[in-house]
């Protein structure tokens, strides 16, 4: 049996932009040109476009790789095709082993039908025997966590009950490949930690992990490998820690955002005292600035900052409101400034700076820009962490030894 558990070999996907027949005089002459062409060798129509273009990749057997890239990459596409939901226009896909997908929450499921119905029905369509299911069963439960709901029909479930639930009996399926998609994400913090858990043994058991999230901090903690993809292209492929870097590098070259609600982050700057950008040595003074714009009349706005290292663990977090300023309330089209002063205690290393716009008595989020910003802090101490706590040695003498005790006969 080959080395490899997953190939990639020039892998294509042809999409088209909202196609529309108004007739059946229309429909029928276009079903005739599709089935009678070369589809898979043409070039693309003026309404189409590549959603996969030109992506090779090959997966040693037990090798946990992590798929990132902006909303529209192709990411959950390429799933898609390794699931076997979709055929690629061009190229060819290999999958040497028994896999199990789970890229979307309830995949499978019957919303009428109880948990427990639900997780037999699911087991058997992910490839396991009824016999297997069953002598698996009150595991996936107990991993999933709602022993006390199993009976009452999934459709009464939240969401994340169903992550989990669907999770479970994927994860139990003891495959040779596992993808997963973003469901994680929807579970709570005890849940993702127990997921990732989960994934390392199944890894650990010398399975692949084929791993995609905007959680960037689960991806470089769980994934050893990463694959950035952008506009359907494979841009980056090696260490985690380094596709993360060049996805954060990425992230925030637009100079425009779209509005994701009635604020926005407009820009989110750090210099120091006499100007510079983007190197400060630990300990340094500094100033944040966030530029914000008003879609619309919005109220009570205030401003987060959030710090992470390489390895995406928050080092640091506060807001404007927590600090004591009170909210601020714009018109529509009006502009407003916060900055932040703050002096720049940090281990020496690359840090990634989040920015919030945030409404706390109703608990909503206006806007988010993760990275706004980044900035690299240098030390002339040899230091390590996230924290500079400026040490020196006090003292580091030789003591004389302690008397050896002679033995007395009695």
């Amino acid at each position: 049996m080959s080395e490899y558990s997953l190939r990639l070999n020039h892998v294509f996907k042809r999409f088209r932009r909202g196609e529309k027949h108004d007739s059946l005089r229309d429909l029928i002459p276009s079903l005739v040109k599709r089935a009678v062409r070369r589809d898979r060798e043409r070039a693309l129509a003026p309404e189409e476009f590549w959603v996969l273009n030109d992506v090779s990749f090959e997966l040693r057997k037990g090798e946990t790789l992590g798929i990132i890239g902006h909303n529209g990459a192709g990411k959950s596409t390429m799933l898609k095709h390794l699931s076997g939901i979709m055929e690629p226009t061009r190229g060819s896909i290999e999958v040497n082993g028994r896999l199990s997908a789970l890229i979307e929450v309830g995949a499978g499921f019957h919303p009428d039908l109880t948990g427990r119905e639900n997780v037999f029905l699911n087991g058997v369509i992910l490839g396991m025997s009824r016999a297997e299911v069953k002598r698996k069963f009150d595991e996936i439960v107990d991993f999933a966590g709602i022993e006390e709901f199993i009976d009452t029909p999934v459709k009464r479930y939240s969401s994340g009950m169903f992550a989990r639930l669907g999770f479970s009996v994927a994860a139990h399926l003891e495959p040779d490949i596992l993808v997963i998609d973003e469901v994680l994400s929807v579970g709570d913090f005890a849940f993702q930690r127990k997921g990732l858990e989960k994934m390392r043994a199944i890894a650990k058991s010398g399975a692949t992990v084929i791993f995609v999230s905007h959680n960037l901090q689960a991806v470089a903690e769980f994934c050893h490998r990463g694959i950035l993809l952008e506009k359907g292209r494979v841009v980056a492929d090696g260490p985690t820690d380094q596709v993360i870097r060049r996805y954060l590098d990425t992230a925030g070259e637009d100079a425009v955002r779209p509005a994701r609600g009635p604020v926005r982050v407009a820009r989110t700057t750090i210099a120091g005292a006499d100007g510079q950008t983007g190197r400060f040595a630990a300990g340094q003074p500094a100033r944040i600035s966030v530029a914000i714009d008003a879609i619309v009349a919005t109220e009570k706005v205030a401003v987060v900052i959030d710090v992470f290292n390489t390895e995406f663990y928050e080092v640091f977090n506060t807001s404007s409101e927590r600090l004591g300023h009170p909210p601020v309330s714009l018109e529509a089209g009006q502009k407003a400034e916060c900055e932040f002063d703050l002096e720049l205690n940090l281990g020496p290393g690359t840090y990634y700076l989040g920015v919030y716009l945030y409404r706390y008595d109703v608990e909503r989020e206006y806007d988010h820009v993760f990275p706004a910003t980044s900035f690299v802090v240098t030390s002339d101490r040899d230091t390590r962490g996230a924290a500079n706590l400026y040490p020196s040695v006090a003292r580091f003498d030789a003591v004389a030894p302690l008397p050896i005790a002679r033995a007395v006969a009695i």
